[in-house]
């Protein structure tokens, strides 16, 4: 099948009336569903499915798979619509599988930290309903995510540097596979020497192995004190330095993020974070006991000095923090905000915090060179870092030029001994990064595809499919 997202699914018409006869209402062929569906955020792909259905259970997500595989219909999960590379754009058409109805917690166990979830439930909804237990799920990727999409991409957030990504902390998955069979990955024990991983296969798949409906997950308890700092630095090397140095001493930074100037002014305008310069900032959190939260601060405040940081604003209140955080989270907005009428291209890379300055200047270097806005955000404390690319969507040279900086971006980092992207995922826009970056590798990730997806159903045309 040709890889054009204007192409729908030939012998999709043969699933609609099984389909609607499963799940009445809950199945939707109209213009307006179809289109919200045919996209997430970031690149303008489009991908239009043929039709969009809403289970609300996991056997009623089998039964789809069943009915689609029986007629050979491509099949794409989708979450919230967050995705930044085209995962969830229908590019063979098909049907969209959305996980919005199932959004119930199952469980939660706060003797033993960990809960089980529908594939729709997002983190936000997670931790505000274990609030109330003394308990927090860590990882905020900041936009509105699922669990589900966010451990299919093996999503990360500004809490990576001290609780990791979706990686450690999914348990276990509830998946559907590509022939309809129901599957249960992983468990409740922290470790275990069973078997093959499945449940690490299957995360970071990007729906192109099996559809997740539901998420065994660590918790956590809410730590006894929590304070929030920022600190701005006349040099971007001297921000990233400060943080080596600091991971370096051991201290155990709950969050460290990092704006450069440029993205810095973006959120000042935005957010309207008067109070601060737009210079090269380092946002920091700290948790733990009041004793140890407070020499964690007293030797960053050290660290940050020595780097040529100054003017330690500290935010202990709840509001406080949440004011600075999600000027954090707002950026990919601030941006379009800063450059009405173009789109934000978001890209991510991530390398050895050793190699972490000089990636991040000479990729400030390229964009000066290129004459493009691109804020530049990072989770410096474990090497990954965010260009916000803006463009015309309307001017052809001017996507090139944005896709040819994103490009360099992932190859700068795996030459720097990183990823092409740490969290964002392959999806359609980075497949030729996925060989640059595994080489031979890649050969046997798609003999695993082969396997568990004979008919190539599983979100087709993303990561492995047509990447040669």
């Amino acid at each position: 099948m040709p890889d054009r997202p204007d192409v729908g699914c030939a012998g999709a018409k043969a699933v609609f009336e099984p389909l609607r006869a499963l799940l009445g209402e809950r199945f939707s062929t109209g213009q307006a569903m179809r289109d919200h569906h045919s996209h997430g955020e970031g690149l303008p792909t489009v991908g239009m499915p043929d039709a969009v259905v809403f289970p609300a259970t996991n056997e009623e997500v089998a039964a789809i798979v069943t009915i689609c595989r029986d007629a050979v219909v491509p099949i794409v999960g989708f979450g919230a619509g967050t995705s930044l590379e085209g995962h969830v754009a229908a590019v063979h058409g098909g049907v969209c599988v959305d996980f919005s109805t199932m959004n119930r917690i199952l469980d939660v166990s706060p003797t033993a930290l960990d809960c089980r979830v529908q594939a729709g439930v997002t983190w936000q909804q997670l931790n505000t309903d274990v609030r109330s237990h003394g308990l927090f799920f860590p990882v905020d990727p900041g936009a509105e995510a699922t669990l589900a999409g966010m451990a299919a991409t093996r999503a990360s957030g500004t809490m990576a540097v001290r609780y990791g990504t979706m990686r450690r902390n999914v348990l276990g998955l509830t998946v559907v596979t590509a022939d309809g069979r129901l599957i249960h990955t992983g468990g409740r024990a922290r470790k275990s020497a069973a078997g093959l991983d499945l449940t690490r296969l299957f995360v970071g798949s990007e729906g192109t192995l099996g559809l997740i409906t539901e998420v065994q997950l660590r918790l956590y308890g809410l730590p006894e004190t929590i304070t929030a700092a920022v600190c701005q630095f006349e040099t971007l090397r001297g921000a990233i330095e400060t943080v080596v140095t600091a991971l370096q001493f051991g201290v155990p930074l709950a969050r460290v993020e990092l704006m450069n100037a440029l993205q810095m002014l973006t959120c000042i305008r935005y957010a309207k974070l008067n109070e601060f310069e737009p210079k090269p900032t380092l946002f920091l959190e700290f948790h733990g006991s009041p004793v140890a939260v407070r020499d964690q601060v007293e030797t960053m405040q050290v660290l940050c000095a020595e780097g040529g940081g100054a003017g330690f604003r500290f935010a202990e209140q709840p509001e406080d923090r949440s004011r600075l955080w999600k000027a954090r989270h707002d950026n990919y907005y601030a941006c379009l905000a800063y450059a009405p009428g173009k789109k934000n291209m978001g890209t991510d890379a991530c390398v050895p915090i050793s190699a972490l300055s000089d990636c991040i200047l000479e990729t400030e270097a390229d964009i000066a060179q290129t004459k493009m806005i691109a804020p530049i955000v990072g989770h410096v404390g474990d090497g990954g870092f965010h260009l916000g690319i803006m463009f015309d969507p309307d001017d052809p040279e001017e996507v090139r030029r944005a896709e040819d900086l994103a490009r360099r971006t992932g190859e700068r980092a795996i030459r720097f001994g990183g990823t092409c992207t740490a969290e964002h995922g392959i999806g359609l826009h980075r497949r030729d990064l996925l060989d640059v970056e595994h080489g031979p590798a890649v050969a046997v990730m798609r003999t695993i595809k082969q396997a568990l997806d004979p008919l190539g159903i599983m979100n087709p045309g993303k990561m492995l499919n047509d990447a040669a």
